[in-house]
C-alpha cells in the first residue's frame, strides 16, 4: 500500500501547487526506491546536457549526508578502528551517474554506437531488482530510451522524470513523474525540487 505521510512531499506541494496532480507518481516512486534499496538494490541514472548533471547531483545527495548526520554504525567502527576514518565517514546510498565513466563513454561512442553508450552502462552494471532513473524533458532521448528498454529487458525497475507530454519513456517506464511544464528550462526548474523531495525521503527513511 503506498504511504501518504512523506513530510517533505507534502513541503514540496505546498510550495509548488502545481505538482499536486504527479503527486502519487512521486510518492510510488519513493516507494519503489525504499523497496529497491531494502532489497539491496542500486540506482543508475541517465540524462544529456542539464539531465546528465542532475544525474551526478542525485548520486552526491545519496552517496553522502544531504540534511541528516549519517554516522557509521558502532559495529563498523570498531572493524575499522580508527576514528580519523569512522569519524568523517558517512552512510550512503548506492547510486551511479551513467555518464560519470568518462573513458569508458569516449571509448564506446567511438568504437561503437554514441547513442548506445548508457544501455551498455545499464548491461554492464544493472542488476536484477536494481532501478535506472532516466531524466529527459522530452521523455524521447533516444539514449534514454534505449537504456531503459535494456533495462527492462534484465529486470530493472525504470522511474523516469519527463515534461507533461506523453513519450517513448513513458511507455517503458514502471513509473513516470511528468513535470506539468513544456519549456525544457521550466521543466529542469521542477525536476530540482522533485529529485529533492525524493532524495530527503530516502535519507528520512535509512538514517
Amino acid at each position: 500500500m503506498m504511504k501518504t505521510n512523506y513530510k517533505y512531499v507534502e513541503e514540496l506541494i505546498n510550495r509548488y501547487p502545481n505538482l499536486k496532480d504527479i503527486k502519487d507518481d512521486i510518492i510510488e516512486s519513493i516507494d519503489l526506491l525504499i523497496k529497491m534499496y531494502k532489497n539491496g538494490g542500486k540506482l543508475l541514472i541517465c540524462g544529456n546536457g542539464g539531465s546528465a548533471s542532475d544525474s551526478q547531483h542525485i548520486v552526491g545527495e545519496l552517496m553522502k549526508s544531504f540534511i541528516k548526520k549519517r554516522s557509521l554504525p558502532e559495529d563498523l567502527k570498531l572493524k575499522i578502528n580508527d576514528d580519523e576514518i569512522s569519524d568523517k565517514l558517512e552512510m550512503g546510498l548506492p547510486a551511479i551517474s551513467l555518464m560519470s565513466e568518462l573513458a569508458f563513454q569516449t571509448a564506446f561512442q567511438n568504437d561503437k554506437e554514441p547513442k548506445l553508450s548508457f544501455a551498455q552502462g545499464v548491461l554492464s552494471l544493472g542488476k536484477s531488482g536494481d532501478t535506472l532513473l532516466c531524466i529527459s524533458t522530452s521523455g524521447n532521448s533516444k539514449n534514454c530510451v534505449y537504456a531503459a528498454k535494456v533495462a527492462k529487458a534484465i529486470n530493472l525497475n525504470v522511474i523516469s522524470l519527463t515534461g507533461a507530454k506523453d513519450s517513448l519513456l513513458k511507455e517503458l517506464s514502471n513509473i513516470t513523474i511528468k513535470a506539468p511544464e513544456l519549456k525544457t528550462y521550466k521543466i529542469q526548474e521542477l525536476h530540482l525540487p522533485i529529485y529533492h523531495a525524493i532524495c530527503l525521503e530516502l535519507e528520512d527513511e535509512f538514517f
